[in-house]
């Protein structure tokens, strides 16, 4: 029938009769859409980090700060539970006051790509810090994958939260995402597990003295502090 053919050439079709449906397709639209680049730039971002982190770990030491199981442990466990968790992100407040984007636009475009790669890189610093930290205090590689196992870890999981929205965590609620909550608590639980007990000896890891424990949560915590500036320059440079 005619109705038909005019459903079929139709890009979108109301099942309603109501306006209001188009507006709130829109949204779930672009809600979906923004979950789909978070999920990316935080994959990538420590993906990015892991693969710095060995790479120029080789070229300056000749040895891998990170052992193999170390790095599936991080990728298939306590990487895996935060970005699903973002996947599930609620809608953003305002986010239908935002510019169309182009039908052509790519999800690494307006300089997402770039920030990705600079996270990447960043997740590499710390990590190499740490495993140069925890191997000049202990005098053991063991004691260096250690503290730089617990520093990437657990900085991915801050890393999660950071990546919920472009505005500052202090802007808005910053445990509003209840799933992501759970899925942190349950990477942090399981990162403490393989530290803090003696399954650390099955993942090549020691205990550390309590000094390195200190310098590692200094390291874990920037991330928070390098996005939180980043967030603020972008706000101020989208004001003028």
């Amino acid at each position: 029938t005619g109705t038909d053919v005019a459903k079929g050439a139709a890009d979108m079709t109301l099942t309603d009769d109501n306006f209001a449906t188009i507006v709130e397709a829109v949204k779930e639209g672009r809600g979906i859409y923004a979950n789909i680049k978070k999920v990316v730039g935080f994959l990538l971002g420590t993906n990015i980090g892991e693969v710095f982190t060995v790479f120029f770990a080789m070229l300056l030491w000749h040895k891998s700060p990170l052992t193999s199981i170390q790095l599936l442990w991080i990728n298939l466990v306590t990487d895996s539970l935060p970005a699903i968790a973002l996947g599930m992100e609620p809608v953003e407040e305002g986010i239908m006051k935002r510019k169309p984007k182009p039908k052509d636009e790519g999800i690494f475009a307006n300089g997402f790509g770039v920030r990705t790669v600079l996270q990447g890189v960043m997740f590499g610093i710390l990590s190499l810090a740490a495993f140069f930290f925890g191997h000049e205090i202990t005098g053991s590689d063991d004691g260096g994958r250690t503290l730089a196992f617990m520093v990437l870890a657990l900085s991915q999981i801050v890393q999660a939260f950071n990546m919920r929205s472009d505005r500052s965590l202090f802007r808005i609620n910053p445990f509003g995402n209840r799933t992501l909550n759970l899925a942190a608590l349950a990477s942090f639980a399981l990162v403490a597990v393989l530290i803090f007990t003696p399954l650390r000896s099955v993942f090549g890891m020691v205990v550390l003295p309590t000094e390195l424990y200190l310098i590692g949560l200094g390291l874990i915590l920037v991330p928070l502090l390098v996005m939180e500036i980043g967030k603020l320059v972008g706000y101020l440079m989208h004001r003028r």
